[in-house]
C-alpha cells in the first residue's frame, strides 16, 4: 500500500482543536484535501491553524444541527471523517451536562446519519475517551473492560460510542472507535490541568506568578503526546476491517509527578511552596486511576508512542517559556507532528 493518499479527501469536526489541527498538519502532508467543520462565532479562534489555513477548506456547521452536518458532508465529499469535536472539559460536563449531551453524545448520532445519507463509503473516526472506563474494576484497560462513565461527559462518551457500534453492524458502514487515554501537547487548553501547571511553572519561574492552584494531586493517568495520537487515528481508518482500539502509553503518573516534572525541568527541586490546593475545583465524582493497554494498536497498526513522560512534560514548558518570553523558551516544542505513515494492511 502506498505511504501517501494524494487525492483523498478528510473531513474534520474540532479542527481548530489540539487533536484536529495536528491531525490536519498530518493529512496535509499525504497530500489530503483538507476540509475542517467550525462553529461560527464572533471571534474564531484559528490560532492552532495560522500556518496552514490557506490550505485547508472550512465549512460553517454545528454538531446540534443537522441541517450543517449533512450540507457539510454533501460539499466536502469525504473518503474519511474523523469527529474530533465535542463539549470536552470534564469539569465543564457537571455544570453544563444537558449540552454536553447534545453535542459531545447526540451530536456524533447527527453525523453518523449525515454519513449514511450522503457518504456511505466514507470511513468514519469517533474519538472516543478513556473517560467512559470511569471506576475501573480492573487495570490496564482494553478494548473488552466495562464501562462505568462518572461524569457526564464520560456518559455521552458512551453513547457516542455505541452508537458507532451499531451504525457498524446495522447498515455495514466503516466506523471506529479510538478509546484514547490522556494526549497532550502545547495546543492543549488552559483549562486542562496539565497544560495549567506547564503555564503556571513558566510564570513562576520567570517572576510572573507566585503559585498554581489545584484541586487534588493524587488523579493519576496514561498520559502520551498527542501528535502520535493523531497518527493512531490515521491509522485505525487506513485499517482493513473497521474496528476500536484503545490508545495509550500503558503508565501512569499522578498529578503530582507532573508538578514535580515539571518544576524540575525549570531547576526548582521543592515544588511545595508554589502549589496550593483549593477545593473549588472538586468534582462531583471524579476517576481516579486510569491506565490504558495498547497491544492491539500495537500488534495490528504498528502503532507504539515514542514520546515518554518526561520529554512531554518539557515540552509543555519549554513552549509556555517561549510564549512568555523567555530566552530559549520553544525549543522542545520545535518537535513538529511527523507525517502518518500508512501500517501494512
Amino acid at each position: 500500500m502506498s505511504s501517501t493518499k494524494a487525492g483523498r479527501r478528510a473531513l474534520i469536526t474540532g479542527l481548530t482543536g489540539q487533536d484536529g489541527s495536528y491531525l490536519a498538519e498530518q493529512l496535509l502532508a499525504q497530500g489530503y484535501e483538507v476540509f475542517g467543520l467550525i462553529r461560527r462565532l464572533s471571534t474564531p479562534n484559528t490560532r492552532h491553524i495560522e500556518g496552514f489555513a490557506d490550505r485547508v477548506t472550512l465549512i460553517d456547521g454545528d454538531l446540534l444541527d443537522q441541517a450543517s452536518l449533512d450540507a457539510a458532508v454533501r460539499q466536502s465529499e469525504p473518503d474519511e471523517i474523523y469527529n474530533l469535536a465535542a463539549q470536552s472539559f470534564v469539569g465543564a460536563s457537571f455544570t453544563q451536562p444537558v449540552v454536553t449531551g447534545e453535542v459531545t453524545g447526540l451530536g456524533v448520532l447527527r453525523l453518523l446519519e449525515a454519513m449514511r445519507t450522503r457518504a456511505d463509503r466514507a470511513r468514519f473516526y469517533q474519538a472516543a475517551s478513556s473517560e467512559m472506563f470511569g471506576r475501573v474494576r480492573r487495570s490496564p484497560q482494553d478494548e473488552s473492560t466495562e464501562f462505568h462513565p462518572r461524569s457526564p461527559y464520560g456518559v455521552a462518551k458512551v453513547y457516542a460510542y455505541w452508537a458507532c457500534v451499531n451504525y457498524r453492524e446495522s447498515y455495514g458502514l466503516f466506523v471506529a472507535n479510538g478509546i484514547l487515554f490522556n494526549h497532550e501537547s502545547p495546543r492543549r487548553g488552559h483549562e486542562f490541568v496539565t497544560r495549567k501547571i506547564s503555564d503556571g511553572v513558566a510564570r513562576i519561574k520567570l517572576g510572573l506568578a507566585k503559585a498554581i492552584r489545584l484541586g487534588t494531586l493524587t488523579t493519576r493517568r496514561d498520559w502520551g503526546y498527542a501528535p502520535e495520537y493523531c497518527d493512531l487515528m490515521f491509522r485505525i481508518l487506513q485499517a482493513p476491517v473497521a474496528d476500536d482500539f484503545v490508545g495509550a502509553t500503558g503508565e501512569t503518573h499522578s498529578v503530582e509527578e507532573f508538578v514535580a516534572a515539571a518544576f524540575r525541568h525549570v531547576g526548582i527541586q521543592d515544588w511545595r511552596p508554589f502549589v496550593e490546593l483549593d477545593p473549588r475545583y472538586a468534582r462531583p465524582a471524579d476517576v481516579d486511576t486510569l491506565c490504558g493497554d495498547p497491544t492491539k494498536a500495537r500488534e495490528k497498526l504498528g502503532w507504539v508512542p515514542k514520546v515518554k513522560f518526561p520529554e512531554l512534560v518539557g515540552i509543555m514548558v519549554d513552549h509556555d517559556l517561549g510564549v512568555l518570553g523567555a530566552p530559549g523558551g520553544h525549543r522542545s516544542a520545535a518537535r513538529a507532528p511527523s507525517a502518518p505513515t500508512t501500517p501494512p494492511a
